[in-house]
């Protein structure tokens, strides 16, 4: 089981940089290219929270969950 973070695929749709929504989110691009390349293990609700809003999408835009056989 996985669970993907599609921030990149959400970024290219608003067409927004990494260092644009670092901005608007007050979260280090370290941070934010960790989940844009699915390398975190965990994310914060609050994260999460300013992500949807920054990108005016839903926590089911960001994250998708595949399946062990999918993988």
């Amino acid at each position: 089981m996985a669970i993907l973070v599609n921030l990149d695929v959400m970024m290219a749709k608003r067409k927004i940089s990494l260092n644009e929504l670092s901005a608007a989110v007050d979260i280090s691009l370290a941070n934010l290219s960790i989940l844009k390349n699915n390398k975190c293990k965990a994310i914060r609700f609050s994260t999460l929270n300013a992500l949807c809003k920054a990108l005016d999408c839903q926590p089911s835009e960001l994250l998708e969950y595949i399946p062990d056989e999918e993988l």
